[in-house]
């Protein structure tokens, strides 16, 4: 590896999943402004994510369709074999 080129200041970060609440704690040396008070009763920095892999449906086997502005629809209508 590269000298010079990594952050040296990791520390203790708590990510919070904000679709569903999941929070898991780890390294980081990414900012942050908010503070939240972890599990063993210590204060750590929190970075809010939209996704985790607690909710996105590749790992949670939960495929979700999400049709937005008739993607099906148009498909079907553009291939459709005509009579």
């Amino acid at each position: 590896m590269k000298k010079g080129i990594h952050p040296e200041s990791y520390r203790f970060v708590v990510f919070k999943d904000m679709s569903n609440g999941h929070t898991f704690l780890t390294r980081s040396a990414a900012p942050s402004k908010e503070k939240i008070v972890w599990e063993d009763g210590n204060e750590y920095p929190v970075i809010k994510m939209e996704i985790s892999n607690m909710s996105h449906p590749f790992f949670t086997g939960q495929n979700i369709l999400v049709d937005t502005a008739g993607r099906i629809d148009k498909f079907k209508k553009k291939y459709a074999k005509k009579a």
